[in-house]
């Protein structure tokens, strides 16, 4: 139990005292624009992330109700929340390696984009 992780440039760094859900790859339109394809991401409850390093941590009201938290130097994509919410999404790759996590399913695969499939056997939801 707990994770920690940060951007590319180390000017977020987080660690997580709880546990992580499983992960989910959302195929998103959003997702992909912020990534730069989909977004791998495991929950946690917000209580439970504490930022050990913010000073280029900035938040994006990418739509009503929904904050995403990147990297303000790097770019890095590490945060999604849902306004208020008691949990708060990580982005996967942010998360420092070992992260004993597997990949749980997908969804959003009905905006998913036509130069990749998706063929790993995972359940599919065309919305979440």
């Amino acid at each position: 139990m707990g994770a920690s992780g940060g951007c590319l440039c180390g000017g977020v760094r987080y660690r997580i005292s709880g546990a992580l859900s499983q992960p989910i790859a959302c195929h998103c339109s959003q997702c992909a624009r912020t990534s730069g394809s989909h977004a791998v991401m495991s929950a946690c409850r917000a209580a439970d992330l504490t930022l050990l390093s913010d000073e280029t941590l900035a938040w994006h009201q990418s739509s009503e109700g929904v904050r995403r938290g990147f990297c303000g130097r790097c770019g890095g994509n590490l945060f999604w929340q849902a306004e208020p919410g008691e949990e708060i999404y990580v982005t996967a790759g942010t998360l420092d390696a070992p992260t004993g996590l597997r990949l749980a399913e997908h969804i959003y695969v009905g905006s998913k984009s036509d130069y990749y499939d998706i063929a790993d056997g995972l359940p599919q939801k065309q919305e979440w």
